[in-house]
């Protein structure tokens, strides 16, 4: 592995790229293998050219803890196809060939624990995945994870809730990329309204880290995104676009109605 895998990681070039330009990243979530992997590999394109900056990917668990209905039942949908992490793998191999965007999985601990940390992240390197966010991971295990990621030249993105409040600085640390930062607590969802006092909770992560900041959970329009990017880097967006795979009759709806979603978003950042 050459240096320049390890300093020049996708997410980064992506964030210094949007600061000189004086815009904030659109981050977007779907779950891969929903509704298959073909129409995964489809929507990465399509929202990319509709302006996405970086995608995550959510390897579908039968138990996804941090997820909200829509999300689960994506999950539920794309395991239901048979979709393996290997058949994941392939599908970003492929996609690669097409697209330099930072792609990330989303995935639970005891999906790498059983493919094997090494092996899961060797292989996600190895097809192009720029990071790795792992919602239930313990600060405990985190150790063993963050020195396997750092070889490969992958981040490890930390997620910090309104609540961490004094753990922050151990949930930051050595970790990379982004700081994902839940909005409110509970799980992932449309919401109409973030209750959580955005300005000081931004404020308080920013003492810790000069990581950029990206704000998740719970966006579901343009307004809320412009609300929100004065005191972020990043808006990261999930359900309200899963929810648009889930309603549509066909691919081309599908393609098409995402497309828009995202479009009128970027604007707005």
């Amino acid at each position: 592995m050459n240096m320049m895998d390890l300093t020049m990681n996708r997410i980064d070039m992506v964030f210094n790229d949007l600061r000189e330009k004086g815009s904030k990243a659109l981050i977007t979530y779907i779950t891969a293998g929903d509704p298959n992997l073909g129409a995964t590999a489809d929507l990465i394109i399509e929202m990319e050219k509709a302006g996405a900056d970086i995608i995550e990917l959510g390897i579908p668990y039968s138990d996804p803890l941090a997820d909200g209905p829509v999300i689960q039942r994506a999950s539920a949908r794309a395991l239901n196809n048979g979709i393996k992490i290997a058949d994941i793998m392939n599908m970003v191999r492929s996609v690669r060939q097409a697209t330099q965007i930072p792609l990330i999985y989303l995935v639970y601990y005891n999906s790498v624990f059983k493919y094997g940390i090494d092996r899961f992240v060797k292989e996600a390197h190895d097809v192009g995945i720029d990071g790795i966010i792992i919602p239930d991971l313990p600060l405990e295990e985190r150790g063993e994870v963050f020195d396997i990621t750092k070889q490969y030249g992958i981040h490890l993105i930390p997620l910090v809730a309104p609540t961490s409040h004094q753990r922050i600085p151990k949930i930051v640390e050595n970790a990379g990329g982004f700081v994902y930062c839940v909005s409110t607590t509970g799980v992932t969802g449309e919401r109409d309204e973030i209750q959580t006092n955005i300005k000081d909770y931004m404020e308080e992560v920013s003492r810790y880290t000069d990581m950029p900041k990206a704000i998740g959970f719970g966006i579901s329009n343009p307004d809320m995104a412009s609300q929100l990017k004065d005191y972020c880097d990043g808006i990261i967006i999930g359900s309200a676009i899963v929810s648009l795979i889930e309603k549509a009759a066909s691919r081309d709806e599908m393609l098409d109605s995402v497309y828009r979603f995202i479009r009128g978003v970027k604007r707005v950042l």
